[in-house]
């Protein structure tokens, strides 16, 4: 008698290197392994050490020459409160403007031309008026953060302004809706994908901003202690003081990303895994 359970053979899965390969996070720290190996290999085997130093080098004055001085981690703090003080700035006002601006066709034909206007003004030419008016303190580092990262907000949220259906607002009007009523059921939560588009830019460029500012205006700050080893032909500690200025721009972005996910409709649920569906037993049909 043949058995009732025949088994069949197993066909071998893919590998763990294959699934490594699908994977995007590990695809990512593979080419940045890559790079990072590549650019240990040169530095210290063919860069001049007075330009370039290998990565490992580049750790080691991380925790020698940056962690341990307790005025570069002050300046670094510094850094951030600035960064936060003028993005939390630039969101307030670019909001608050972007929203007159886009309530009606008159104001957005009347004023966004102007805000494009100086959106497209280099900001670098306001720097001496910066100093002028603000001298060379945070002050000034604030100022200039904020004036790169407002106009980004301003023409989001005014494109996002626009992109909402009249459908939409006439059944707003219709059913009774005041004008407050109708910005925030209505048109806040049609324009959120576009605001966060210009919350992330401006996020981007209040920081480029406020790192300019500590280059031409700082006088104990990042910008500082960056001129200090650049004009000592010191590049480790300066490619380490680098990689905390990208470690700050990487956990604002991703406090941008996060509060994205979170107000976005259509993302809030994407991170929740479904509830598995219950089974009915065969039994009982």
């Amino acid at each position: 008698m043949t058995s009732l359970t025949s088994t069949q053979p197993r066909t071998a899965g893919p590998s763990v290197f294959a699934k490594m390969l699908k994977s995007p996070f590990w695809l990512r720290v593979g080419l940045i392994a890559i790079v990072v190996a590549l650019l240990e290999y040169y530095g210290r085997f063919h860069a001049d050490p007075a330009f370039m130093r290998p990565p490992s080098a580049v750790l080691d004055a991380f925790f020698t020459s940056i962690i341990s001085e307790p005025k570069i981690i002050g300046a670094l703090w510094l850094c951030v409160m600035e960064i936060a003080v003028a993005y939390a700035m630039a969101v307030v006002l670019g909001l608050l403007i972007g929203l007159v601006i886009g309530a009606t066709n008159f104001s957005r034909a009347a004023l966004f031309p102007i805000v494009l206007m100086l959106f497209a003004i280099p900001q670098v030419a306001f720097m001496p008026l910066v100093i002028m008016i603000f001298g060379l303190g945070p002050a000034a580092k604030i100022a200039f953060g904020f004036s790169h990262g407002i106009f980004p907000i301003i023409v989001n949220v005014v494109a996002g302004m626009r992109d909402v259906k009249d459908l939409h607002l006439r059944a707003a009007r219709s059913m009774g809706a005041t004008r407050f009523d109708t910005i925030r059921h209505v048109i806040l939560p049609n324009m959120v994908p576009s605001l966060f588009t210009g919350l992330r830019l401006g996020m981007t460029l209040t920081l480029l901003g406020v790192i300019l500012a500590e280059l031409y205006v700082s006088t104990g700050g990042v910008g500082y202690y960056t001129r200090v080893f650049a004009e000592n032909y010191n590049p480790a500690p300066l490619f380490a003081l680098t990689l905390c200025l990208a470690i700050i721009a990487i956990v604002f972005n991703e406090l941008v990303r996060i509060a994205e996910n979170r107000l976005t409709p259509g993302k809030r649920n994407t991170s929740k895994p479904m509830a598995p569906k219950t089974q009915l037993s065969e039994s009982g049909k």
